[in-house]
């Protein structure tokens, strides 16, 4: 559970990711010593795990994005180390989650165009050893996307 100073420290720095020292103290109504050993201890605990910029994915030319359900054929170690292993390695795949119900796994992927995804799907999804099944959802509109959590 985070402290309420630090919280609003942390949604600070979810607004603004480049705000200096002394306007997040400002902000929070801290010393800019004291703010900067929060944001310290809020890294060093990994609450803070780093820092990026916000793209915008299609004006950067990653016009498709899917969602994918994903179920494995079998449960062992073996095929799913090995789906995990792959699927962390590979950049057009922002997020997988490990879910219940119909599928094993969601990803969300990004591509430039239809033939990337298509070579996507053929050349590294339909090759991971025992996958029993991948259905996609193709992303026709962004509604909200979102990373801050809700302070």
């Amino acid at each position: 559970m985070v402290e309420d100073q630090d919280a609003q420290i942390l949604a600070h720095l979810q607004r603004d990711g480049r705000a200096t020292n002394q306007q997040l103290a400002d902000e929070v109504g801290m010393s800019t010593s004291a703010c900067w050993r929060r944001v310290r201890a809020l890294e060093e605990t990994g609450i803070i795990q780093g820092y990026a910029a916000l793209i915008a994915r299609e004006r950067a030319g990653f016009a498709m994005s899917a969602v994918l359900h994903v179920s494995l054929e079998r449960h062992d170690a073996k095929f799913v180390d090995e789906f995990v292993s792959r699927v962390t390695k590979r950049r057009e795949v922002l997020e997988c989650f490990a879910t219940t119900g119909d599928a094993d796994y969601h990803l969300r992927v990004v591509v430039r165009d239809m033939a990337a995804y298509n070579a996507f799907l053929d050349e590294f999804m339909f090759r991971i050893p025992g996958i029993r099944y991948v259905r996609s959802n193709v992303i026709l509109k962004e509604i909200k996307t979102s990373v801050a959590l809700p302070f």
